[in-house]
């Protein structure tokens, strides 16, 4: 059996990225964008700075931002008529996960228009066409949706989050540019920055995981770990770091899946409205300490990763300890709370336990496990 891996055809990476999106559109032949971006980014002058170089270079373009922090499927299918009526031939995402997420699901309808109820998308759908081209700009340190096949949609009706997994929606170009980075607040900043370790630890220890995803979840759980703190305290190299940190894991992830962290935070965006990453970030430790008999000697690795010192010498239990500490310490130090008392209700855990068994992410994950199990889990965390 063989292990497919699926990249952008082309990344940009550092200070001023940005200013490529005008070359790469007119060598394609783009004649007009469909900008996605949420409110927000609008409202404080973010997703000014892409106008202002479409505009630089004469290039035409139409604005959406009817989305969501946890886009919903009435979110895709608005966007999906307002692109039909655009006369827009590729897409520009620019924001965190939810705008790239609108965006690939809108060019995965346009393009494949029997998907149009966008329930039908599902898990790994059978799509027969690429996306319309999308030129992804991330805004935040966290998703890496800019290089994934990956994307989220909501089901407002049903309290739940549907994974959809489709290789025909990657992004064609992405410009990580940690200057679109640096307006966010330090606890965006933390929240996105631990999902993107959250990545990198899960796609390391998933039953899909192989030697070259391997490379680049380590990589990436080194870059975040030593740069996380200081780019919430918005210093530039922590910044850029963790621009190409999250970058690095989802190189990885997309191509090996995930596990029972993210399929425990799903439920909760879905549910609670909770952002993804205080999700993951929360649940990320508790659900290690129930991975660890089933994942050999990589918490050894995931500890050096992390910057712990004197791994060699010790025992299993040691060194998976210290790795979870690690990831305790790092939540700690960014503000991350610790618990799910805020947010979980008692009554609430029997749908939430079944919705995350439900989810396309546990699968992924090294140690099998049972609704009671992941009962037993959130009511730790409460």
């Amino acid at each position: 059996m063989s292990n497919r891996f699926v990249l952008n055809e082309m990344s940009y990476h550092g200070a001023g990225a940005i200013q490529d999106i005008a070359p790469e559109a007119k060598e394609r032949g783009f004649t007009k964008a469909f900008v996605c971006s949420d409110p927000d980014l609008v409202k404080f002058g973010v997703t000014k700075r892409v106008l202002d170089v479409l505009d630089e270079a004469d290039l035409s373009y139409e604005l959406y931002s009817d989305i969501k922090p946890n886009p919903t499927i009435e979110n895709v299918q608005t966007g999906v008529e307002a692109f039909k009526k655009s006369g827009a031939d590729y897409i520009i995402a620019i924001g965190g996960g939810s705008s790239m997420d609108t965006a690939k699901a809108v060019g995965i309808i346009i393009r494949n228009p029997d998907f149009g109820d966008v329930r039908s998308l599902e898990g790994v759908a059978p799509t027969k066409n690429k996306s319309v081209p999308i030129f992804a700009v991330p805004t935040t340190a966290g998703t890496a949706a800019e290089v994934t096949i990956n994307y989220v949609i909501t089901d407002a009706e049903k309290n739940r989050k549907m994974v959809c997994v489709d290789p025909k929606d990657i992004p064609v170009v992405a410009f990580v540019d940690p200057e679109m980075m640096s307006t966010m607040p330090k606890g965006l900043t933390a929240a996105t920055g631990m999902d993107a370790l959250t990545h990198a630890i899960e796609g390391y220890i998933t039953v899909g995981a192989w030697e070259l995803s391997d490379m680049f979840h380590l990589k990436a759980i080194e870059i975040i770990s030593r740069s996380l703190r200081g780019a919430v305290d918005n210093k530039p190299e922590g910044r850029e770091d963790m621009a190409l940190g999250q970058y690095v894991a989802g190189m990885g992830f997309s191509n090996v899946g995930l596990g029972l962290v993210h399929s425990m935070a799903h439920p909760l965006g879905a549910l609670y409205d909770t952002p993804h990453g205080v999700a993951n970030a929360i649940i990320l430790p508790t659900v290690m300490e129930y991975n660890a008999e089933a994942t050999g000697d990589k918490y050894k690795y995931i500890a050096q990763a992390m910057g712990v010192e004197g791994t060699e010498t010790m025992s299993q239990e040691e060194y998976r300890k210290a790795a979870i500490d690690a990831v305790k310490q790092l939540s700690e130090d960014v503000g991350i709370p610790k618990d799910l008392k805020e947010i979980v209700k008692e009554e609430d855990i029997p749908f939430l336990s079944q919705s995350a068994l439900d989810d396309a992410c546990c699968p992924g994950n090294p140690k099998e496990t049972n609704v009671k199990e992941i009962e037993e889990l959130y009511r730790s965390l409460i």
